[in-house]
C-alpha cells in the first residue's frame, strides 16, 4: 500500500536512522507487534519494560510508511468535539476520552524526555472559529471543558486580535498541547527495546495470521513462522487488510514545511499551534529549528497517483490561506508532502480484539487526529489486556462500539 507522496520532512532530515535484518528464521515470543511505526514502537517498548519478550516486524525499512509523513500534532484536543461525544454517548464518556487524552500528553513528555533528541517541546493550542455560524458551537465547547476543569482560556474577537494578530471570530486556548518528530521518536525507541532484548525485523512482510486458543502464528513472505501468545495488529491504515468489515474511512492529507523563519516573524507561533473550526481545516506548527509546518486541506481521494498530482497544488493553496491568516510571515514551501490519513465516525480510536480473530489478535488504530496521543493510550491498554487486567477505556475504544 503506497502511503505518502512528495518529501515527507522527516525522512529527508533524519535519512535513515536505524536499520534491522530480514526475518531468516523461525521463532517463538510473548508478543509479535505487526508495524515499527510510532504506534508500533509504543506499543513495543511499554510491552518489553513491563517484561514481555517482544518481536516486532514490519514490511518497510522501519517508520518509512505513515510515520514518516505525520505532522506530529500533540493534543488531547480530538477533531469530535466533547460536546459532540457527550451528545453521540454520554457526559461520561466524553470526559474520559477527554482526560485521558490530556493525561497522555505527560506521559509522551515523560517518556521523551527519557529518549531524548526527538525535538519534543511543549507548548498550547489556538482553536479559532473559521467564521461566524462556529461561534455559537465553539461556546458551547468552551464551556464544556471549563466546566470539567480542562486547562482552556477564551478568546474573544478583540483580544484574538489585540494578542496574536489573527482575526477571527473567537478562539479556545489550551495551554496543554505539546509537538514532537514522529520519526525520531520511533527509531530510538525501536533501537531502545532492541538493546533490551527485543528482536526487531524489516522488510519482513506477513501474508497469512492464523489465530488459535493459545496461540497466533504468523508467515512471512519468505516462508518464516512467527508463533506467539499474542499479535498486536499496529501496522496503520493498511492494518484494515486484515478486517473483512470496514471500521474507518481513508483519506488523504497534505502538509508542506518552510525553511527556517525569522524569529521575529514567528514570534508566538513558535509555541503555539494553530487550527480551525472549518473541515477540511487547516493547522499550523512549529519545529525546533524554527520551521513551520502547515497541513491540512484533507480530501476523500485514498488513490496514490491521484494524490501525486496533487501535492504541489495543495500546498500551494495551504500557503495561500497562510498568506490570508498572517500576511507578514514568509511562510513559502520547501517541502510538501502527502500521506493516507482514516477516520471512525466519532474520531476515536479502535484498541483491542475482534470478533473475526479471536482474542489473542489485538489491533492498535490510532485513527484520527490524534494517532500519537491515542497510540500512547493504546499502549497501556493493549497492555493491560494481554496481562488480563481491566482497563478504563477498554470499552471505550473497542470495536463493539461502533454497532
Amino acid at each position: 500500500m503506497d502511503l505518502k507522496s512528495g518529501y515527507p520532512f522527516w525522512a529527508v532530515k533524519n535519512g535513515l536512522m536505524v536499520t534491522f535484518p530480514q526475518l531468516d528464521a523461525d521463532l517463538t515470543c510473548d508478543v509479535v507487534v505487526m508495524g515499527a511505526g510510532i504506534t508500533g514502537a509504543l506499543i513495543a517498548d511499554e510491552l518489553a519494560r513491563h517484561g514481555h519478550d517482544v518481536v516486532v516486524i514490519d514490511q518497510r525499512d522501519v517508520c518509512w510508511g505513515s510515520t514518516s509523513a505525520s505532522t506530529a500534532l500533540l493534543q488531547y484536543e480530538i477533531d469530535t468535539h466533547a460536546t459532540e461525544l457527550a451528545r453521540r454517548y454520554d457526559d461520561a464518556t466524553a470526559l474520559l476520552a477527554y482526560q485521558s487524552s490530556l493525561n497522555a500528553i505527560s506521559e509522551i513528555e515523560e517518556l521523551a524526555r527519557k529518549v531524548g533528541d526527538v525535538d519534543f517541546a511543549t507548548g498550547e493550542s489556538l482553536y479559532y472559529a473559521s467564521k461566524p455560524a462556529d461561534h455559537s458551537s465553539l461556546i458551547d465547547e468552551f464551556a464544556w471543558r471549563k466546566q470539567n476543569g480542562f486547562p482552556v482560556r477564551w478568546l474573544s474577537r478583540a483580544a484574538l486580535k489585540d494578542e496574536y494578530g489573527l482575526k477571527a471570530p473567537a478562539a479556545i486556548l489550551s495551554t496543554v498541547a505539546a509537538r514532537v518528530d514522529p520519526y525520531r521518536l520511533a527509531s530510538r525507541l525501536l533501537e531502545r527495546i532492541q538493546k533490551k532484548g527485543a528482536r526487531v525485523f524489516d522488510r519482513t512482510e506477513v501474508t497469512s495470521m492464523t489465530a488459535t486458543a493459545n496461540s497466533v502464528e504468523l508467515i512471512t513472505d519468505r516462508g518464516m513462522s512467527i508463533t506467539a501468545k499474542h499479535t498486536v495488529v499496529a501496522n496503520g491504515y493498511e492494518s484494515q487488510h486484515w478486517l473483512h468489515e470496514t471500521v474507518a474511512k481513508n483519506l488523504s492529507s497534505y502538509a508542506y514545511i518552510t525553511d527556517p523563519v525569522d524569529p521575529d516573524e514567528l514570534r508566538w507561533l513558535a509555541d503555539t499551534m494553530v487550527w480551525e473550526s472549518s473541515r477540511p481545516y487547516i493547522y499550523l506548527r512549529s519545529t525546533g529549528d524554527g520551521r513551520l509546518l502547515v497541513g491540512g486541506e484533507d480530501d476523500n481521494h485514498d488513490i496514490p497517483a491521484r494524490r501525486d498530482r496533487r501535492v504541489n497544488r495543495k500546498a500551494a493553496k495551504l500557503q495561500r490561506k497562510v498568506a490570508r491568516l498572517f500576511p507578514n510571515l514568509n511562510a513559502q514551501p520547501a517541502f510538501a508532502w502527502a500521506g493516507t490519513f482514516a477516520e471512525t465516525s466519532d474520531g476515536l480510536p479502535l484498541f483491542g480484539k475482534h470478533s473475526q480473530h479471536g482474542p489473542r489478535v489485538l489491533f492498535a488504530l490510532a485513527y484520527g487526529g490524534n494517532g500519537i496521543t491515542y497510540s500512547m493510550l493504546g499502549a497501556g491498554l493493549l497492555r493491560a489486556q494481554i496481562e488480563e487486567r481491566p482497563h478504563p477505556l477498554t470499552e471505550l475504544f473497542a470495536f463493539s462500539r461502533l454497532g
